[in-house]
């Protein structure tokens, strides 16, 4: 009688089936991911979709928050009535404009290539974001305009590159698959310290390859 010998199938590289799986699903993700320039003509194309029903109202809650609170700081110098009414300038700017804001956002922090997301939103978005705050300061005579102005531009900087990061982790998103923000606040900590790490991280990794 003869004998059949019943191999189990191989994989390349001696891998695993079910690793090459998980592969196969992440360079699926990478390569169904949008360039950069398909972000920008998903906002020409379908603005309504991108940015009013992907309207992001965490990033509308915690910016008013915090840039209203930047205003009210430099200008509290000027006075109590200076401070407080561009305290309340910013609060009304920011609850009208930092949910598209924060879609703008959303949306580079899913293009491909990561770095060339991050440079896009933080191009446009202090473009968009500063030019209306500067009138809006400007016409209502904000005393410490540029003060204010500098402080802004620099937390934009900041915060425009931690959130492309924290919402590629799922945090600080909207929609179906977001979380609630409570659960985002407690994610932020652990988030912004990977942050910090990650632009190290990837020195290291150059020099490695060098």
């Amino acid at each position: 009688m003869e004998t059949v010998i019943l191999e189990e199938p191989k994989t390349s590289r001696g891998a695993p089936t079910e690793n090459k799986c998980v592969e196969r699903q992440d360079s699926h993700a990478v390569s169904s991911a949008p360039t950069v320039g398909a972000v920008f003509q998903g906002f020409l194309r379908h603005p309504a979709k991108l940015l009013v029903h992907r309207w992001n109202w965490k990033s509308a809650v915690l910016s008013s928050l915090m840039r209203a609170a930047i205003f009210f700081f430099s200008n509290l110098v000027a006075g109590w009535h200076a401070a407080v009414g561009a305290l309340l300038a910013e609060l009304v700017l920011r609850a009208a404009t930092s949910g598209f804001y924060g879609a703008i956002t959303e949306a580079f922090s899913e293009a491909r290539p990561v770095w060339a997301g991050m440079a896009a939103a933080m191009v446009v978005l202090p473009l968009v974001n500063h030019t209306l705050e500067f009138l809006v300061h400007w016409l209502r005579g904000t005393p410490k305009l540029g003060i204010s102005m500098t402080a802004s531009v620099v937390f934009t900087l900041w915060s425009t590159s931690f959130n492309v990061y924290a919402m590629r982790h799922g945090a600080l998103t909207v929609g179906s698959k977001s979380r609630p923000l409570g659960e985002d606040m407690k994610r932020i900590l652990p988030l912004f310290g990977q942050f910090l790490l990650a632009g190290p991280r990837a020195i290291i990794r150059v020099f490695r390859k060098v």
